[in-house]
């Protein structure tokens, strides 16, 4: 179990949170490492755990999803948190993307969606259900310039490639599909993945593609 990716699941339905980790623990290359069944206790596991990923309910008592998310991001930047919950709300998506999250799913999803979507985060690339991907477009695309990150111009400063890829980041590509797209090798396109986020200074490619659609560069 050395090489498989390491999970913590934080949601106050017991319930689920078993049916899930029985699911998970059931496929190769998963290892549930802990539970936790609110979000205070979920960033008391983060710290002592380090989990390759976190799954995280939306809706809690206590503190809610959005509110852990931010807090665990405080003391642990890197880490990867993919949102997991019922709410179709576009509101509830576009705030969890802003506070760091790299991935959004819906419990609806099946068994391969989601332990493809696992693998797919803990390879550095970003998630949203198909079903949300509309509602994301249309909420940043309301909220146009009056919810633009600090540095708005910073886009200015991108290469006219970088522009292209950022627009694939916009429409939630993978890295190999940039790259088929773009024809360009699948290394090349990580690095210009990575100026892309130190340029416009954020810290996701979940971000980068919130950022592309707010300020009309979605392709």
């Amino acid at each position: 179990m050395s090489d498989a990716i390491t999970i913590l699941l934080v949601d106050d339905h017991s319930l689920f949170r078993s049916g899930l980790r029985l699911l998970l623990t059931r496929q190769p290359g998963f290892n549930v490492v802990g539970e936790a069944p609110d979000g205070s206790e979920g960033i008391k596991r983060v710290s002592e755990l380090a989990p390759d990923i976190v799954l995280l309910d939306l809706n809690m008592p206590g503190l809610s999803g959005v509110e852990t998310l931010r807090l665990m991001l405080q003391d642990h930047p890197a880490q990867a948190v993919l949102m997991l919950t019922v709410s179709e709300d576009a509101a509830d998506l576009a705030a969890a993307l802003h506070a760091g999250a790299r991935g959004y799913l819906l419990k609806n999803i099946d068994a391969d969606s989601l332990t493809g979507a696992i693998r797919r985060v803990c390879a550095g690339e970003a998630v949203v259900s198909e079903a949300m991907t509309d509602k994301l477009v249309q909420q940043f695309r309301l909220a146009g310039q009056a919810n633009a990150p600090a540095g708005a111009a910073d886009h200015e400063r991108l290469t006219a490639r970088e522009r292209e890829v950022l627009a694939c980041l916009a429409r939630g590509d993978s890295n190999k599909l940039i790259a088929r797209d773009l024809d360009l090798a699948e290394s090349t396109v990580k690095i210009h993945v990575q100026n892309i986020l130190k340029k416009l200074g954020l810290s996701s490619r979940v971000q980068a593609a919130v950022y592309a659609v707010e300020h009309g560069m979605g392709g």
